[in-house]
């Protein structure tokens, strides 16, 4: 016989396989009010599971309005939250790891079951199955997010998957270049019609897609200074675009010293060059007059430029390293010439100290100039004089 109950406080009775039932109201998230079912093998068991239903409730915590199976939801996100509202290569690298990695494995697991437990045995398994670090790194990364989302929309109370240990990735692979190096790959690189790009890489350390989208009108030798704004991405559908950078501080103003600005010029010189010569078949758009543009006048394709660079490499004999790791060639560069943390991080533009010390200025002031000259001062010396 079920024991008396106070009002409100739910019932607990005992099922014919001999567990105990414990049901309460409680309210959904699409704001109905249900019976909800919690089971034990003992009376306190159902007890405990009741009366932590109903403390949710009590908390204004809903229950699902739906059994989601994690199949269900990351279809859901991907479709719904993360394809109308991210960059197409969020997205593309969203929908590979679910496709390709969580849907196999977990796709028909209960959201509301998953348990640390198994996404780490999900994580050994593509262990075992040697997927790289890096790729286990991200579809971890992507359940989280698909997770926290499920939170914030109150199909889940935690994310089982902070739980677990993220993948450590190797990142004694990505070395960034030495002084000699960099001043051996920009010599080999000096009669190229991008040698002002790779200049503008290794001394100020910008992106390959916002350089690509350097524009004219973002120069301004006058001060001395430039504003990136734009950046080059492949939109499916679309091709190549210009979009706005993700944030304010990437379109911060930064020193143009003397050795890029004179890089730069002869790059202005060449491109009106490439415009004669192309004639008709130059279609450079008037709005999007980008600095780096293709023979014709249209956006470099970032994979592309990406090529080049490794074509550079062999020519010039230079460790082999990828654009993103020559990138940081630019912080070891400071670093090694004793430029202070906080104005190297205001070059690199970097948004905390652990990656170079603070939040970067928008300001371009002194001490960023000297810091600049002094590297280009270094790279120029060998190659001009």
């Amino acid at each position: 016989m079920a024991k008396r109950r106070p009002n409100g406080g739910g019932t607990i009775t005992q099922r014919k396989d001999g567990r105990y039932q414990g049901a309460a109201y409680v309210t959904d998230t699409d704001g109905n009010r249900v019976r909800k079912f919690v089971y034990g093998a003992t009376y306190d068991e159902a007890n405990v599971k009741l009366g932590k239903l109903q403390q949710q409730e009590r908390e204004g915590v809903p229950v699902p309005s739906r059994s989601w199976s994690v199949g269900d939801w990351l279809n859901y996100w991907i479709d719904h939250i993360v394809k109308p509202n991210r960059e197409f290569n969020t997205y593309s690298k969203y929908e590979s790891k679910v496709r390709l990695y969580l849907l196999p494995h977990l796709g028909k697991t209960s959201i509301t079951r998953l348990t640390p437990a198994k996404v780490r045995s999900v994580m050994a398994l593509l262990t075992r199955e040697e997927v790289p670090a890096p790729t286990r790194f991200e579809v971890l990364r992507t359940l989280r997010n698909a997770l926290n989302r499920a939170v914030k929309e109150e199909i889940l109370t935690r994310n089982v998957a902070l739980l677990v240990d993220m993948p450590k990735v190797d990142t004694d692979k990505g070395k960034a270049w030495n002084p000699s190096e960099a001043i051996r790959f920009l010599y080999a690189a000096r009669a190229h019609r991008f040698f002002a790009a790779f200049v503008l890489v290794l001394v100020l350390g910008l992106r390959r897609s916002e350089l690509l989208g350097l524009r004219r009108q973002d120069i301004n030798f006058e001060t001395g200074q430039f504003t990136p704004v734009k950046q080059v991405q492949r939109v499916k559908g679309k091709g190549l675009v210009l979009k706005n950078l993700k944030t304010d501080s990437s379109s911060a103003p930064l020193p143009l010293p003397n050795f890029c600005a004179r890089a730069l010029e002869q790059r202005f010189e060449l491109q009106d060059l490439e415009r004669q010569i192309a004639g008709d078949k130059w279609h450079q758009d008037p709005d999007h007059d980008v600095i780096f543009s293709n023979e014709h006048g249209g956006l470099t394709d970032p994979v592309g430029f990406g090529r080049t660079f490794v074509r550079l490499l062999k020519r010039s004999g230079v460790r082999r390293i990828t654009l993103r790791i020559a990138r940081k060639t630019c912080a070891s560069l400071l670093a090694y010439l004793k430029v202070h943390p906080k104005v190297a991080q205001k070059i690199m533009r970097h948004s905390e100290i652990k990656m170079t010390l603070d939040i970067y200025t928008q300001i371009v002031g002194d001490s960023e100039r000297e810091a600049v000259d002094m590297l280009a001062e270094l790279l120029e010396n060998p190659l001009l004089g």
